[in-house]
């Protein structure tokens, strides 16, 4: 997997990515070609039709990208790729005929586009199918074993079996046996640790990952060493889980992998910058957006009446509460008695103008303020009330870790998950908010950034 903005992103889809960028630039050289012969050399040298086919290509991944097509779901799904790409096709001929009636300098001949159009579509299409074949080939798939038995086990063969675009097939697992059971987990036991060396075949098991829950003592340290000499990749399994989800494994953590693993530092150069983007960026959008929030003000006053503006007391750096602002979405008093009862799909506290609020997150403009004020970041964990909070520290081990940064408007466990129902959901979120606090950084926050946009341009996750 390759290390892109500090998020790790398999091998393959980048590959598949930059070879359907490639194919569709290709589409639209031969469109030229095909729609205008002998004049495309010149149209392409002088006529900046190079930059064009550029511009429109961009648009096309962009499309893509928004329609999940790098998802892991949907990448293993022939079909969805399918119904994704013919509405990729459409968003994208929208698009194209709405730039270039706007902004005609910009624009490919009309024959041109409806024929790159066509071919992207058919070479698309191909790929993805080619993909597909090549991410089922069990030949083409690196071999490999789990070292050990317990929750990460479990979880990394379950995480391994979703996303075979990585390119690795588990062969089984050494250990004592998950519950007593010789396939725990859907993999089949091997044998135990002390069995390594005798069991693995450099020549077919190319990766060992150490998943053993209490490794003093028992870990075959000169069996690895010999099997790495030989050219076996040793790794250790929370890494590879954090890798493939994008969250480090909460049920498993030690101590010593938070003192010891790389990051978890937040630097002074990353605080100063994080500050100082929180005051120009919340202070412009506070300037861009007051017109919509004298409209959205009126609306709510209007539709229920005041308050306008909703406070809640909330949980934020170092474990200090403070006063979140938010446009009033629910009729005045529905959390008073500091309900943790998430909001529903029509949920009945909401106001008319409220769910339309919410469902388009224009109720959470007033946090410019919060960022102003230096209570928040725009990128951050999401706080939480302080029953809730209190809750979730006496539960989640490791959950007070979410207090180091500034909890933020968005952040990584927004756009990996929904609201949270229950424990068990919070436990999750929490998983994700330790891997952005891991990885902090400028590129991070940018890619954070990015998926919120695309989050709230299809509306999803409102409620």
């Amino acid at each position: 997997m390759t290390r892109v903005f500090n998020v790790y992103f398999p091998n393959r889809t980048l590959l598949l990515a930059l070879s359907e960028a490639s194919l569709i630039f290709l589409a639209l050289i031969t469109a030229t070609y095909a729609g205008l012969g002998n004049r495309t050399p010149i149209i392409l040298q002088y006529g900046n039709g190079v930059l064009k086919i550029a511009l429109a290509c961009a648009i096309c991944l962009l499309c893509m990208y928004y329609y999940d097509l790098y998802d892991s779901l949907v990448l293993t799904n022939p079909r969805e790729v399918v119904t994704r790409l013919v509405q990729v096709l459409g968003t994208v001929c929208l698009i194209l005929a709405f730039l270039y009636y706007t902004y005609p300098a910009v624009g490919l001949d009309a024959r041109v586009s409806l024929l790159g159009v066509v071919l992207a579509g058919l070479f698309l299409t191909g790929t993805r199918r080619l993909f597909f074949a090549l991410s089922r080939s069990v030949r083409l798939a690196e071999h490999a074993v789990l070292l050990g038995d317990g929750p990460l086990a479990t979880a990394l063969a379950a995480e391994i079996e979703k996303h075979p675009e990585i390119g690795v097939r588990l062969k089984g697992y050494l250990g004592n046996g998950l519950d007593g059971d010789s396939r725990a987990g859907g993999l089949r036991r091997l044998g135990g640790a002390e069995d390594l060396a005798a069991v693995i075949d450099p020549r077919e098991i190319r990766r060992v990952i150490i998943t053993m829950a209490d490794r003093r003592g028992n870990l075959p340290v000169e069996a690895l060493l010999q099997l790495k000499t030989r050219g076996v990749l040793v790794q250790d399994g929370a890494d590879v889980y954090e890798a493939i989800t994008g969250k480090v494994p909460v049920d498993s953590l030690r101590l010593s992998w938070l003192l010891f693993s790389p990051g978890f530092r937040v630097s002074r150069s990353i605080i100063v910058y994080k500050r100082v983007c929180g005051i120009l960026l919340s202070a412009i959008g506070l300037v861009l957006c007051l017109p919509a929030m004298v409209v959205i003000a009126l609306a709510i006053w209007i539709d229920s009446g005041r308050p306008i503006i909703f406070r809640q007391t909330r949980i934020g750096k170092d474990g200090k509460p403070f006063t979140l602002y938010k446009f009033r979405s629910m009729y005045d008093g529905a959390d008073r008695d500091e309900s943790l009862r998430p909001a529903q799909a029509n949920d009945e506290r909401c106001t008319r103008v409220g769910r339309w609020l919410r469902r388009t997150r224009l109720d959470e403009l007033p946090q410019f303020y919060n960022i102003l004020h230096g209570d928040m970041s725009f990128v951050g964990p999401r706080p939480f009330v302080p029953v809730q909070e209190r809750e979730c520290v006496e539960k989640i081990p490791f959950y007070s870790q979410r207090w180091v940064v500034k909890p933020g408007a968005t952040g990584w466990a927004q756009v990996h998950r929904g609201y949270c129902d229950s424990l068990h959901d919070n436990a999750d979120k929490l998983a994700y908010d330790l891997f952005y606090i891991k990885h902090l950084s400028v590129g991070l926050d940018l890619l954070i950034v990015f998926q919120t946009l695309k989050i709230l341009l299809l509306g999803r996750g409102g409620r």
